[in-house]
């Protein structure tokens, strides 16, 4: 007897088709225009289903990236205190991150990211929307001049990431965390707060 729907039932293999839709359209429309709806057609089931295995869109975009960290489960500890002192919390929350178990995936999704235009795109959409706009948000920073402090301090959290734990470059591959923060975290201060008008 046929069933009532086209649509896929859950099965061992609903969790991958609703993952591998999900990837192809946060990597083709975006996270903000690619819907839980279209999402679950693609993979051909209903769309409880679709947040039956992940709930909610962000938690579904995370699993499609195979994201090592949640950021929302870390940015409010560096929101917490407001402007003032963030740049220096933020490099030291990224530094703990990175030096501790996630740290590997980490550098695995980094090295796919720039030899994989599919994955460059989702990791985009990562920094994007679950980390920079997240910051913004909550620390209230003006929407037109948020993209481009977006991106100032994405250039300085990608190129700390890349040289310490990519390329391990020395010494500061090995210097401590700390005296890191201490130094970076002035200029991602400036990014977020300073005068930009001369950039």
């Amino acid at each position: 007897m046929a069933g009532r729907s086209g649509r896929r039932p859950g099965n061992p293999d609903t969790r991958e088709a609703i993952l591998g839709a999900a990837r192809s359209a946060f990597a083709e429309r975006g996270f903000d225009k690619a819907s839980i709806r279209a999402i679950a057609s693609a993979a051909e089931v209903d769309p409880a289903l679709v947040h039956h295995y992940f709930g909610t869109k962000d938690q579904l975009f995370l699993a499609a990236m195979e994201a090592p960290i949640d950021p929302a489960q870390l940015l409010p500890d560096v929101l917490a205190g407001g402007l003032d002192g963030v740049g220096e919390r933020m490099i030291r929350m990224i530094l703990r991150v990175w030096d501790g178990p996630a740290g590997k995936a980490g550098v695995a999704l980094i090295r796919s990211a720039v030899t994989n235009d599919w994955t460059a795109r989702l990791f985009r959409e990562f920094i994007t929307t679950q980390v920079l706009r997240r910051a913004m948000t909550e620390l209230k920073v003006d929407p037109e001049e948020a993209p481009l402090r977006s991106g100032l301090i994405a250039s300085q959290i990608g190129g700390l990431i890349m040289m310490r734990y990519v390329i391990r470059l020395e010494p500061l591959a090995s210097t401590s965390p700390e005296a890191i923060a201490a130094a970076m975290g002035p200029t991602v201060q400036r990014y977020l707060t300073g005068d930009l008008s001369g950039v």
